[in-house]
């Protein structure tokens, strides 16, 4: 968990962003900066964790790339994934937006709303669309005839239908254009998306607005 001043961070971001030298890793890069320029201080995370089962060793990932931050959710849809987020003994504590519970709606061969290995978000609404290994934050609606697989959605994207996304992280508030294919021809997404070199793609609303021009 880090904790920033919000400024002081945009302001280390964009200096990073402009650093030719940096691999704009924030483990690799950003953090060493700050401890070696800056006032950082640390807590020794192992020494506050509540464990429920018997190994021994803390739950830590690096998210500092597309990739791990890809893993990282996607690992949260294993069936006994290391880290539990239904652990009673170790609540997570944050701010909670009230939201009305996922719906999911059509049952009809080709038009079914279903899950499958999936964390679905209060909000949500999969209309007969299929989700398989994906993680949806708040209020993502997939439209009919869609197919998402080991997907991170960010909150509010709208999926069009009879999409196919495979293997993406889509930002906050995107609108999937109906029929888009993603995640099928790697060299066909890394020319209009950001592909990074195991195969996970980025989808912001800038590159699908440059879509259409």
């Amino acid at each position: 968990i880090y904790v920033f001043d919000s400024q002081f961070l945009y302001d280390e971001l964009r200096r990073d962003a402009a650093d030719p030298n940096s691999n704009h890793d924030f483990g690799k890069d950003i953090i060493p900066y700050i401890v070696k320029h800056g006032r950082a201080v640390a807590h020794q995370f192992s020494d506050s964790c509540v464990r429920s089962g018997d190994d021994p060793r803390s739950y830590w990932r690096d998210v500092g790339t597309v990739d791990a931050y890809w893993g990282a959710n996607i690992d949260l849809t294993d069936v006994v994934p290391e880290l539990d987020l239904y652990d009673r003994a170790w609540p997570i504590w944050t701010y909670a937006e009230i939201t009305p519970p996922a719906k999911f709606v059509h049952d009809e061969d080709g038009r079914r709303g279903q899950a499958v290995t999936s964390l679905v978000s209060g909000a949500c609404i999969i209309s007969g669309a299929a989700l398989r290994r994906s993680l949806l934050f708040t209020g993502v609606h997939v439209n009919s005839y869609a197919n998402v697989e080991n997907a991170v959605i960010m909150p509010y994207v709208n999926v069009g239908r009879g999409a196919r996304l495979r293997n993406v992280v889509i930002d906050r508030g995107v609108r999937i254009p109906e029929g888009l294919v993603v995640g099928e021809d790697p060299e066909f997404d890394g020319k209009r998306f950001r592909t990074t070199e195991n195969g996970i793609t980025l989808i912001t609303q800038s590159m699908i607005d440059r879509l259409a021009t």
